[in-house]
């Protein structure tokens, strides 16, 4: 047998491509799901790019309960806890912070009495950047989002508190296991099954020509495939240990994403929309149709970047370029029937 890993809520987007990624690695996968009933439907998913061979186990456990995260820890080496309990759509606010939180602290007490070697925690680049992305420059892992800023959205906050929540636990944990943070971008690329599609939704609404224009919204987009990469990158590298590693991937403004799209589809992209809204429409919108997009509203014309260089040097990560990942994730959709 090989070693072991487990990785949380199989079910979902990344967590399904760490999946398949460490399956054609060589690795046993065992991988959590919230009932029984979802484990034919991740099977189905993860066929379609490996074989699993019988080397995918499953173990049921919800990150909001105690119950089953000890059993899902039997004779695990490793840990990618990529699950995130709530959307950021969520009505309430200090659930979202609590299950997140609550769910990272789960994972972690559940791996450290079972002695795993190392769990790697998917936050998110929302949780290392200034409070409002129209600041100018380039930052780092060394900097931590103001969770106590009274502009942050709930999503942005609850990222911050539980991976703070994590570190602060590794703190005050005095023993084999070993915590690394993986910050991811938006996240793009092809899908596995069109039951868990992600964040790829965007893309999906650009290609149907759903969107009538495309906000004044900059993404720094990595591949779903480069971010299970660096998550089993940093979850063997000795220099990992210990460490946040951002997963941005290159910045590329919403009009550019559409323009991709629209040239590079043939005639499914003449649907796409390379209008670009102005901002006061944006805002407008979000008042008086659309109280979602009020989470954009701090994004738009955003100037602030962040540097992979860390994972670079020290990981060896080159993720795929912005445009690839927009091309192959929209591709997918239409595959799937799903644009």
């Amino acid at each position: 047998m090989g070693e072991l890993v487990l990785v949380t809520g199989g079910s979902g987007y990344v967590a399904g491509w760490c999946v398949v990624e460490l399956l054609e690695r060589g690795y046993d996968v065992r991988t959590t799901v919230r009932g029984s009933d979802k484990e034919a439907a991740v099977i189905a998913a993860v066929s379609t790019a490996v074989d699993p061979a019988g080397r995918l186990s499953f173990a049921v456990a919800d990150l909001t309960a105690d119950d089953g995260w000890d059993a899902a820890m039997k004779d695990v080496d490793y840990v990618l806890h990529v699950a995130s309990p709530l959307g950021r759509n969520s009505d309430d606010p200090d659930a979202l912070i609590d299950a997140a939180r609550g769910g990272a602290l789960r994972v972690l007490r559940a791996a450290t009495a079972a002695g795993v070697k190392r769990v790697v925690l998917t936050s998110a680049a929302n949780a290392a950047s200034p409070a409002s992305y129209a600041t100018d420059g380039i930052t780092d892992e060394t900097l931590w989002t103001d969770p106590d800023d009274p502009t942050l959205i709930p999503y942005r906050r609850s990222k911050t508190l539980a991976e703070r929540a994590a570190w602060d636990f590794m703190a005050d944990y005095d023993g084999p296991t070993q915590l690394t943070t993986i910050l991811p971008g938006a996240v793009f690329g092809p899908i596995l099954t069109t039951g868990t599609t992600g964040s790829v939704d965007i893309v999906a609404r650009m290609v149907s020509g759903k969107l009538p224009g495309v906000p004044r919204i900059g993404l720094e987009i990595v591949d779903v495939r480069d971010l299970a990469d660096i998550h089993i990158k940093a979850m063997t590298e000795p220099a990992a240990a210990g460490e946040r590693f951002l997963a941005t991937g290159e910045f590329m403004w919403m009009r550019d994403m559409a323009r991709t799209l629209h040239d590079g589809l043939g005639a499914r992209g003449k649907q796409v929309s390379t209008r670009q809204l102005p901002d006061f429409a944006v805002k407008l919108a979000a008042r008086l149709s659309d109280a979602s997009l009020g989470e954009v509203i701090p994004a738009l014309g955003r100037r602030n970047r962040h540097s992979t260089d860390k994972a670079k040097r020290l990981l060896g990560w080159e993720p795929r370029p912005a445009n690839r990942a927009v091309l192959d994730c929209a591709n997918s959709l239409i595959e799937h029937d799903a644009a």
